[in-house]
């Protein structure tokens, strides 16, 4: 017992003359620190599903929930100087310079966290957006510390780097509302009623549950291609629903090709005519095969 005893009031070190710190501050310390962060992350927890009840947006509510979070952190860290009897002026310079000396090898950590709070203020994007970038398009599904997953439109979940959030180009199709509009293009042969045609593109995408009637769906005869007649119809959807808009335009294509083969309308593709200017007609022999 007196070992034991004398292990725990062990002095290890002080600061500027004060009292030294024993080894029994220091293991309450570690435990108070360990304490703090279990019990900050369970009312951080418990805060977000309390305002997750209330219709709060996800993004507001995980903003709130990171304050109440760090400032948890804050406290529990200020509980555990003061049961050191440390000095906050020797802390300050302390961390002054460990904070100049991380800064220098971790510029990309610590850039990504502070564009992860700029993201979560100013909300150019936000939890539940549709946006597109580098030719990306998905759903933001979290804004956490060093990254921002989006779950992209074919289902897969990627990662992008906060500060990538704010330099490069975002388009956040739903910042004002949830309507996105994409197109479909058909081709069709040669020769075909375009009047027809166009109708029936309207009817099909008309036909879709989760197409917009306002505004109104647009079809373009968009050109005269190599070896089709090229139209565009254009459309808005709301992107909140329960399918994406690849389903969305899967599903009408499937409607255009019925509606075509019921009246006849051809879907064009790609042809190449063959000219050959030869002195006299060719030969053509059938060989028959060696068995």
């Amino acid at each position: 017992m007196d070992t034991l005893k004398t292990i725990w009031d062990y002095p290890l070190f002080s600061f500027g003359g004060n009292p030294p710190i024993l080894v029994s501050q220091l293991v309450l310390v570690v435990a108070v620190l360990l304490g703090g962060y279990l019990l900050s992350k369970l009312v951080a927890r418990f805060l977000h599903r309390r305002l997750k009840q209330t219709g709060l947006r996800a993004d507001a509510s995980y903003l709130l929930e990171k304050i109440v979070f760090y400032a948890l952190l804050v406290i529990v860290v200020m509980t555990a100087l003061s049961l050191l009897n440390v000095p906050l002026a020797a802390f300050a310079f302390v961390s002054g310079a460990v904070a100049i000396g991380v800064g220098f090898g971790a510029q990309n950590l610590i850039n990504n966290f502070i564009s992860g709070w700029i993201l979560l203020m100013e909300r150019p994007v936000r939890i539940g957006d549709f946006i597109e970038i580098d030719s990306n398009m998905g759903v933001i599904d979290n804004i956490g510390n060093r990254s921002t997953r989006v779950h992209r439109t074919d289902g897969v979940h990627i990662l992008i780097p906060n500060s990538q959030m704010l330099e490069r180009v975002v388009v956040n199709w739903t910042l004002v509302d949830d309507r996105i509009r994409t197109t479909v293009r058909v081709g069709v042969a040669y020769g075909s009623p375009v009047e027809k045609v166009a109708e029936l593109i309207r009817q099909a995408v008309d036909a879709e549950p989760d197409v917009l009637s306002e505004p109104a769906v647009s079809v373009i005869f968009e050109d005269f291609g190599d070896s089709a007649l090229i139209f565009d119809a254009y459309f808005w959807a709301d992107v909140g629903g329960e399918r994406f808009l690849r389903d969305i335009r899967s599903s009408i294509r499937f409607r255009i090709d019925k509606l075509f083969r019921e009246n006849g309308i051809v879907i064009a593709f790609p042809q190449r005519d063959v000219h050959m200017n030869t002195a006299k007609p060719l030969e053509v022999r059938m060989v028959e095969a060696e068995r």
